[in-house]
């Protein structure tokens, strides 16, 4: 289980002033810098086999968020807990990071490694003996149907298989908690199914995914719990049912729009 305690996030910005007060021909534009929050005072909790969808438009805070969350970015304030299958709080930051699979919208792969070279490196850095590692890694390629491409070059790839396999370094380690940040983006409709179907599939072994996404009705279908972010806030939370219900909506889609419509005249407003 993984949660955060009023968690933040600040940044600095420059904002431009327009200086003709006088009205003269020759414009000079002038900055100065300004604080904001990325993510704004933010508290939840993700549970054992529980499947949460952050959405948000661009700019709403979610890879931030999801940063923080995956212990690749410190918060300004507030804290994210992670806790064992028995309540208990891990406290070690190394065992923290055991716990949790990150994939990201820019990872990065050894283009001139095979996948299965790829895994069995990962498998080398989280200390896992050679003969389970080549036992995960099978079973690793059955659950994301990598068969045809686990000896291939990465460089090689498609687009789906890359973010296959990019995926797949997140389950060597057999983590409790997953964190994915626009995991189907761009991919096609078998090589999105393979990466939804994972998903349910870790939920029903009981781990936790959180994941952010722009396609609305893969989260209506897929989520147990649904965040809505604006401005760095959540601004609606429930199951895409209560969502809905609550928006007078038939859809998810629906309901995005209408929940985000009042924060983006928030937003004008400030």
């Amino acid at each position: 289980m993984i949660g955060a305690k009023d968690l933040s996030k600040q940044f600095e910005r420059n904002v431009l002033l327009d200086t003709d007060t006088e009205g003269r021909t020759g414009r000079r534009k002038k900055s100065r810098k300004e604080t904001f929050y990325a993510v704004d005072h933010i508290s939840f909790e993700v549970q054992e086999g529980e499947i949460l969808g952050i959405l948000g438009p661009n700019g709403a805070g979610k890879t931030t968020l999801l940063r923080m969350l995956g212990s690749l970015m410190q918060p300004t304030d507030g804290s994210v807990y992670i806790k064992d299958s028995g309540g208990n709080l891990i406290t070690d930051p190394v065992e923290q990071k055991r716990n949790i699979g990150y994939l990201s919208g820019n990872t990065k792969l050894y283009h001139r490694l095979s996948v299965r070279e790829m895994l069995m490196g990962m498998a080398q850095i989280y200390g896992i003996e050679k003969t389970a590692a080549n036992e995960r890694i099978e079973k690793i390629s059955e659950i994301l149907d990598m068969g045809s491409f686990l000896d291939n070059r990465i460089e090689r790839l498609s687009t789906g298989q890359t973010q296959r396999a990019s995926i797949s370094r997140t389950l060597i380690h057999s983590p409790g908690i997953y964190i994915f940040d626009e995991p189907t983006l761009g991919l096609d409709i078998l090589s999105a199914d393979a990466i939804v179907s994972f998903m349910k599939s870790q939920k029903e072994e009981g781990k936790s995914v959180l994941y952010s996404t722009h396609y609305l009705e893969e989260a209506q279908f897929l989520c147990d719990r649904i965040i809505m972010m604006g401005s760095g806030r959540i601004i609606c939370e429930g199951t895409p049912k209560q969502i809905m219900e609550q928006t007078s909506s038939d859809s998810l889609r629906e309901a995005f729009h209408k929940v985000m419509k009042p924060d983006e005249n928030r937003g004008a407003e400030q």
